[in-house]
């Protein structure tokens, strides 16, 4: 019962608790910059780049076959491998991103702290203000 007690005591503290709440809002915080990169900011970088659709930015490792589509969906159907490097730029810009809130939300989290007082200094206990004034006594007597 012993091993038990101690993995309740382990699961429960603090600082479990904080980092499994930490990776379920990080989750579903990716699947929002997912969507922001994949549904608004890819569009508007491929029109600007004259209508670049960066999903389908793809090399095919083998030789197509016949009337087989040249999508990046359609060429993997087909079992061809590909070198799909618009899902890694895609990915890139994601990661780019997530990096820069997160580096602002530091920054934030960070200036709030500075902003806080300063916890107080905890009182003298009574015996060192007691000492304190007899050593000031006795500096003044000479």
């Amino acid at each position: 019962m012993g091993m038990l007690s101690e993995f309740r005591s382990f699961a429960v503290k603090g600082n479990v608790v904080d980092l499994a709440v930490g990776v379920i809002i990080g989750a579903a915080f990716g699947k929002i910059v997912d969507s922001v990169v994949g549904d608004l900011i890819m569009p508007v970088v491929g029109r600007v780049l004259g209508g670049l659709d960066f999903s389908n930015f793809f090399i095919p490792l083998q030789q197509v076959p016949a009337g087989v589509a040249m999508s990046l969906a359609e060429v993997k159907k087909a079992g061809v491998p590909v070198f799909a490097y618009g899902n890694f730029i895609t990915i890139l810009i994601n990661f780019a991103i997530l990096a820069f809130i997160i580096f602002m939300l530091v920054k934030w989290i960070n200036k709030l702290k500075a902003a806080e007082p300063p916890a107080a200094a905890p009182a003298d206990p009574e015996d060192v203000k007691l000492l304190r004034e007899i050593r000031d006594a006795l500096t003044a007597g000479k």
